[in-house]
């Protein structure tokens, strides 16, 4: 029997390494570097089924055009799914599955290291050593222990990072507009948490009511002094108004993985770009600063999660299989997917194989 077809967008090393360890033969992949837009959509000719990433384009132009070219389901190989046009995947019968969870750990660990390392100054000492500058000067941190961490959202990657904080002996407080009182978290209002932290760590996803969630009123409500640490979405944070409160002091660091302008930067060597994006170069030009480039997910196990969950969200595609991991516009609710809601669902999926 021929192979399904899946053609495989913003393609990296990691990437295609994972998938093929894992694809044994099951899918015939077709591998491209560049990331799923409209210009991209000729490469998805006849193919059965599309993969994509987080710096995707996927409106309505790009979901008509795969279904055009014979594209029945998007494996969306990532958790964060609001570059999807998710209505007008409905209305064409485009099925959109994702992969809820690759590696919280990850993540969270990965949120804690951009806090050590802003703290205790790791990005300057290390430059510095590398001239054989070995100079404390300005190099100052503070005892995490007995300071106030704020979680702003509580699911897998807020809880775990929250436990990391208690483990360095931090107070936590939290903030999720769904509370979830099996946490044994202290929840407070955005303000209090915000006004009452040392550290502030953002956890949930980018929805239209969480779009520029931190804010020149939220900084304003905030403790002065106090660092912020971003490795959900860049949309969460007003970047202009980021950099207007590094400047006077009201951020005293930010650790950032993500950026609300991400998709034309990230991922790839821009280092010979002389337009560069100005507001990111100010960020990343500041000493109390450190910026990633989304790589917070990136460990052997996470990409090993995300290849199989990528995998099964197909066979179960294809095979007919209730779809765990569907997202539908009718399902769609604040924070997740309310799949119950849809009256198309049937056979525990939204769309039918057609």
């Amino acid at each position: 029997m021929e192979l399904k077809k899946v053609a495989f967008f913003d393609t990296k090393p990691y990437d295609k390494e994972s998938f093929e360890r894992l694809n044994s033969g099951r899918y015939d992949i077709r591998y491209f570097e560049t990331r799923l837009t409209a210009a991209a959509l000729p490469l998805a000719d006849g193919c059965d089924a599309a993969c994509a990433f987080v710096n995707a384009e996927i409106d309505r132009a790009v979901v008509e055009g795969l279904v055009a070219r014979g594209v029945k389901v998007l494996a969306m190989r990532c958790a964060g799914y609001n570059n999807v046009d998710f209505k007008a995947a409905y209305e064409a019968g485009l099925t959109v599955v994702r992969v809820p969870a690759y590696s919280p750990y990850a993540v969270a660990e990965h949120a804690a290291a951009l806090l050590l390392s802003l703290n205790r100054h790791i990005h300057k000492a290390a430059a510095r050593t590398r001239d054989f500058n070995f100079s404390l000067a300005g190099l100052t941190g503070f005892d995490l222990h007995g300071k106030t961490a704020g979680v702003v959202g509580t699911g897998k990657i807020g809880r775990i990072f929250a436990d990391i904080c208690r483990g360095f002996g931090m107070k936590v407080l939290a903030y999720d507009a769904f509370p979830n009182p099996t946490t044994g978290l202290e929840y407070v209002t955005l303000d209090r948490l915000l006004a009452e932290s040392d550290i502030v760590s953002l956890h949930c996803p980018l929805l239209p009511e969480t779009k520029h969630l931190i804010n020149a009123d939220t900084f304003a409500k905030a403790k002065r002094g106090f660092t912020l640490i971003n490795t959900s979405r860049g949309g969460l944070v007003d970047s202009e108004a980021l950099l207007s409160a590094l400047r006077d002091g009201t951020v005293g660091a930010a650790g950032l993985d993500v950026y609300e302008e991400e998709s034309e930067w990230f991922y790839e060597d821009r280092s010979d770009v002389t337009r560069q994006n100005k507001t990111l170069s100010l960020l990343v030009s500041l000493p109390n600063v450190i910026v990633t480039s989304h790589q917070a997910f990136l460990t052997h196990e996470a990409l090993a999660n995300i290849a199989t969950t990528t995998l099964k969200n197909l066979d179960d595609y294809f095979a007919g299989a209730p779809l765990e991991n569907e997202i539908c516009y009718r399902c769609l609710g604040s924070g997740g997917a309310k799949k119950t809601d849809c009256p198309r669902r049937a056979n525990g999926r939204c769309h039918s194989v057609t």
